[in-house]
């Protein structure tokens, strides 16, 4: 069994804070490689006037991700799934001989009881949570964290999350990084326009994970 996380999100565009907090968990849970789940769609925020399209989301996390253990992938696409919950159930059908572990940031599980089928999420996959700056408070005062907290697992037993049993919550402390993909769309509302080129050369549907 490979050990693999799952970073879902719009990477809109995809920058150094990914990255940084990727090496991060990666280290911190032991992982053999991390995938991060470029979405087609977000439920919660469809809509969004400055979602890039799904071909130079996934070429900015192509750039991202060069010279690490780090999988862009568009494969939500591929599979039909619009909800992680979906996502989640066919993709363990299909790699049966990877463990997975649901990577996210304190300000989604501050919201993870919006997510359909949440607690179905947490009895599926050990999920591991990256402190976030100014959303900590929130997250911990979260619905969801009412449920998940008999299931939080002590960060110093981290690396030993493939013998957990869903549910299975783990905290990590991580450095703060300024760096977040708002701030960029502010300063660049542009941004994807400098990756039509790659795009096009490079399509979605391409470089499938083993």
């Amino acid at each position: 069994m490979k050990p693999t996380g799952l970073l879902g999100g719009s990477f809109n565009p995809a920058h150094g804070g990914h990255r940084a907090i990727s090496l991060f968990a990666m280290d911190a849970l032991g992982l053999d490689e991390l995938w991060w789940l470029v979405s087609p769609g977000n439920p919660l925020k469809d809509g969004a006037k400055d979602m890039a399209p799904l071909s130079a989301r996934l070429a900015s996390a192509r750039r991202q991700a060069r010279r690490s253990r780090i999988r862009p992938t568009a494969i939500e696409r591929e599979l039909g799934t619009r909800y992680t919950v979906d996502t989640l159930e066919k993709l363990i059908r299909r790699y049966p001989k990877r463990q997975f572990v649901w990577i996210m940031g304190a300000d989604n599980l501050g919201q993870f009881h919006r997510w359909k089928a949440w607690r179905r999420i947490a009895r599926h996959i050990v999920i591991a949570v990256i402190a976030r700056p100014g959303y900590d408070d929130d997250a911990l005062a979260a619905p969801a964290m009412a449920w998940l907290r008999r299931f939080v697992r002590p960060v110093s037993q981290s690396r030993n999350w493939t013998d957990w049993r869903p549910p299975a919550l783990v905290l990590l402390r991580f450095r703060p990084d300024p760096r977040s993909a708002t701030s960029l769309r502010r300063d660049n509302p542009s941004w994807h326009l400098a990756f039509r080129s790659t795009a096009s050369r490079d399509p979605v549907t391409r470089r499938r994970i083993p």
